[in-house]
């Protein structure tokens, strides 16, 4: 059975969020902060401030839509909330 990860990833530097979700975390965040991925590489580095785990791609992509339709204040609370 495989896991999925959706992720929030933070851009200090440029006080951005990034909500993303994949199989393989540690491979994606190595992706996001060495350039290759053209919609993040403008604000690297990237920081996980946020990791849920699911078990189906299907919930896994539920979820990120959901985070993606937050403003900054709810995404925040929700950060807080789960993290």
């Amino acid at each position: 059975m495989n896991t999925y990860f959706i992720y929030i990833n933070y851009s200090e530097e440029f006080d951005k969020y990034y909500i993303g979700q994949t199989e393989n975390f540690q491979n994606r965040l190595k992706l996001h902060n060495s350039g290759l991925v053209k919609s993040t590489s403008p604000y690297i580095p990237w920081n996980n401030l946020l990791l849920i785990e699911k078990s189906t791609r299907s919930e896994a992509m539920i979820l990120e839509k959901k985070l993606k339709n937050l403003n900054r204040k709810r995404l925040l609370e929700f950060i807080e909330k789960y993290k």
